[in-house]
């Protein structure tokens, strides 16, 4: 045995060798590796094959992995069991909530998930900037008309146009600032606008001197679902700064949608 698999097992023994090694053999399964073979096993933990049979035979009979047709092992059938259990304790901020306190501390600002709801656009959750709180008009729970704010209008920009324009001709568009858009031609341009560049910027349309950039959050189909937006006072995010929370936050819900997308399985 050489010096490094005698340091990993070396390593291993210092563990819970039970517990650790079957989570380990669980983890080297991934979407491009859906069966690994015992002498693969065997590797990877740094130990004889008799040993890695007889933890790979001791998941099988508990059903976490199950022998591949074609030779070799796959997950069995109580992962899948345990899959189900997780998505149904899941809910949209579940699965948010990490990626935006990420988002809150990368960019000291506060991170807004919001979701539309036929003509209003509610708040789900919020993650709060430690480094710079920010009082705005979007409070958990809250909802607020569908012309005004960076999460609002990426709501709009990717439903359909004639639903969108004849839910915007039929609402009481209010006007919160003077920069607040209500004309509903010169609405559907901006949604035109953010639909072409993948995010919506906002700069004291719904709150004064706040800057709301969001981002689209889709589902496993693609469908736009919510979004992820950050709301900051503008002048703390100068023009030369933008581009770099614009990528933050359209990371972000990249990453929000890649989870939701997991979860739905």
């Amino acid at each position: 045995m050489s010096g490094k698999d005698a340091g990993r097992t070396s390593g291993y023994r210092e563990r819970n060798s039970t517990a650790d090694r079957a989570l380990d053999i669980l983890g080297i399964f991934t979407d491009d590796r859906a069966v690994v073979s015992g002498t693969e096993v065997a590797e990877h933990l740094g130990t004889s094959r008799s040993t890695a049979y007889r933890y790979l035979q001791s998941l099988v009979t508990n059903r976490f992995l199950e022998e591949a047709p074609g030779g070799g092992f796959r997950l069995g059938l109580r992962v899948l069991e345990l899959a189900r259990v997780a998505r149904r304790a899941y809910g949209l901020s579940d699965i948010a909530l990490p990626v935006m306190r990420r988002l809150a501390a990368q960019t000291r600002e506060s991170v807004l998930l919001t979701r539309r709801s036929g003509d209003r656009v509610v708040c789900l959750d919020r993650a709060e900037s430690v480094a710079h709180p920010v009082r705005i008009s979007y409070e958990r729970g809250s909802a607020l008309p569908l012309n005004a704010g960076a999460s609002a209008l990426v709501l709009l920009a990717w439903a359909d146009p004639v639903e969108i324009r004849a839910l915007l001709e039929h609402a009481h568009l209010s006007s919160f600032t003077g920069a607040t858009l209500t004309d509903v031609d010169e609405l559907m341009t901006r949604l035109e606008r953010i639909r072409r560049a993948g995010h919506s910027v906002t700069r004291g349309e719904l709150d004064s001197d706040v800057l709301g950039i969001a981002a689209p959050i889709r589902d496993e189909s693609g469908a736009v679902v919510a979004a992820v937006s950050v709301a900051a006072v503008a002048s703390r995010v100068p023009p030369a700064r933008q581009p770099e929370v614009v990528a933050a936050v359209r990371a972000a819900a990249g990453e929000i949608s890649e989870r939701l997308t997991t979860v739905a399985g």
